[in-house]
């Protein structure tokens, strides 16, 4: 096989190739607990009915009015606000992308609260905007006199704020969230409020969304149970809402996810169930992994737990020896120094984790 032309290799931009692409894990034979995703699969007779549902979709034909009614579908489940639109994307991923290169004009720049989601930064370089990061405390919490600081003087054109944030699995002071949401409105900012993991939450801010004229609301149906369906969604004032959708490429979302994700929606109260355990194992994993020493478990309000162990390359090791599959986010930031983090999975599941994470340690 004839190696790349080095003379073609120059066409491609010069920080994309000092990028590193992001990494998905080798997990074949492996308890996989690194991505978050629901580890339970739907149960057999409704897997038939969805088969047989999918066997009648028109694949030769581009998607056509089933999208509309999967968006009408999606607002009156998550309860959207009068006067507020939605709009859909190839997971929340493509969103991100998308509000970048709308709102890439000369100057523009994002800000995040870091650590956090990794796609922000990425889809920020990508566009070629300047991404402004803003540590967290030590404790993981929003520095308020941080953010706001940075606001005023980066005036940003994005400022992600997600909740509960990913990696720490927390939710934000809701006085400091407030004051950030209305400082970037009083700069002429979006805030884009992601709630990836709302299923596994006690607080969303759809409540407080229509208060506010500059923020939209950012969801997944990943974490719900749909990882492998692809379908991210996007809500805010009709205006914004509609102005963002002029970069969305034509037919983003295929008749197969559509489908998919309209059949969950109808069966949404087998996805609470799933959502429901699992928050009861996250629980409980927190008590067994607070008595453990050496190790401290930081509260969650997701469907993963961020740890602080003695050696985090040691122990990712012994448990991917042992056949466990976590996430080492120990180089991500330094606040993360020595952290792992888990998915919060079965009850087999998380019982077989933490033998092989005792005996990691």
């Amino acid at each position: 096989m004839k190696a790349a032309s080095p003379q073609a290799l120059l066409r491609i931009r010069q920080d994309v190739q000092s990028m590193h692409a992001y990494a998905v894990q080798e997990s074949e034979g492996m308890i996989k607990l690194d991505a978050m995703e629901n580890p339970h699969r739907l149960p057999d007779e409704l897997q038939e009915q969805l088969g047989q549902r999918l066997g009648q979709l028109a694949l030769n034909r581009y998607p056509a009015g089933r999208i509309n009614v999967l968006r009408k579908t999606l607002a009156s489940y998550a309860g959207m606000p009068v006067g507020f639109d939605i709009m859909l994307g190839n997971g929340s991923d493509e969103l991100i992308s998308l509000l970048a290169l709308a709102c890439d004009i000369p100057g523009a720049s994002i800000l995040a609260p870091q650590p956090g989601f990794v796609m922000y930064a990425v889809s920020a370089q990508l566009q070629g905007l300047i991404f402004h990061e803003v540590a967290l405390t030590s404790d993981f919490e929003l520095d308020e006199h941080a953010m706001l600081e940075a606001i005023a003087r980066h005036r940003p054109a994005i400022t992600y704020l997600a909740y509960p944030n990913n990696p720490t699995a927390n939710l934000w002071d809701d006085a400091a969230m407030e004051n950030i949401v209305c400082a970037v409105g009083e700069q002429g900012g979006l805030v884009v409020v992601d709630e990836a993991y709302q299923p596994f939450s006690s607080r969303s801010y759809i409540d407080r969304i229509a208060r506010h004229g500059h923020v939209l609301l950012l969801r997944t149906l990943s974490k719900f149970g749909l990882a492998g369906v692809r379908l991210g969604y996007l809500m805010g004032p009709k205006a914004l809402i509609a102005e963002i959708d002029k970069v969305r490429p034509p037919y983003n979302i295929s008749v197969l996810n559509c489908e998919c994700a309209l059949f969950a929606i109808e069966h949404q109260e087998v996805f609470a169930a799933q959502a429901a355990d699992l928050c009861a194992q996250r629980d409980n994993l927190l008590g067994v992994l607070g008595r453990l020493p050496g190790v401290t478990a930081f509260r969650s309000e997701a469907n993963m737990i961020l740890l602080r162990v003695p050696d985090a390359t040691r122990t990712f090791a012994g448990l991917v020896s042992r056949k466990v599959l976590l996430k080492n986010v120990s180089r991500m930031h330094p606040l993360l120094h020595n952290c792992l983090r888990l998915t919060v999975g079965t009850k087999d599941e998380n019982v077989q984790m933490l033998a092989a994470l005792k005996e990691s340690l």
